[in-house]
């Protein structure tokens, strides 16, 4: 089944190293990758070469039951905006990069927009597969892994 066909959708939020290569693999993997970046100062590199979307909002992107969104960097200002929006609505699955050693800066971000804790737990973080991650292309492999295994209510890792 082509991207175009499958029910299965890829957003990336914020313009990034991480981002591209999530979007770049999530397209051989059956995704229709999207792009959300509100600053289009920012977009790296030109614009789409893979095959991708770009949209300046997550309203642009389609983002509903079918949709796993990931948040590529946690320390941008527009965090707690954008994943209010996500959240508004329905998605299969959300989630926001860091280290899950601290506190998010997005549940600061929700509470002050007045987003409920149940909702500000629906948030993931950390993601992907444990893996010991470093390069942007490892940080991807890792998160498309997570949503693979997620998807088909497997544990990941070597268990099955």
């Amino acid at each position: 089944m082509d991207a175009e066909q499958s029910p299965r959708r890829l957003v990336a939020v914020f313009s990034s190293p991480v981002a591209e290569v999530l979007l770049r693999f999530g397209i051989e993997l059956g995704f229709q990758s999207i792009l959300v970046e509100p600053d289009p100062t920012r977009l790296l590199g030109p614009p789409r070469p893979h095959g991708d979307t770009y949209v300046a909002d997550p309203a642009g992107a389609g983002i509903d039951e079918h949709t796993d969104v990931v948040l590529t960097d946690h320390h941008r200002p527009e965090i707690g905006a954008v994943l209010k929006e996500v959240l508004a609505g329905e998605v299969r699955w959300v989630g926001i990069m860091g280290n899950p050693k601290h506190e998010g800066p997005h549940i600061a971000a929700l509470r002050e927009l007045g987003v409920g804790d149940e909702d500000i737990a629906r948030v993931h973080r950390p993601i992907g597969l444990n893996i010991g991650s470093r390069t942007p292309a490892e940080i991807a492999v890792a998160t498309l892994a997570g949503l693979i295994a997620d998807r088909n209510n497997r544990p990941g890792g070597f268990e099955f």
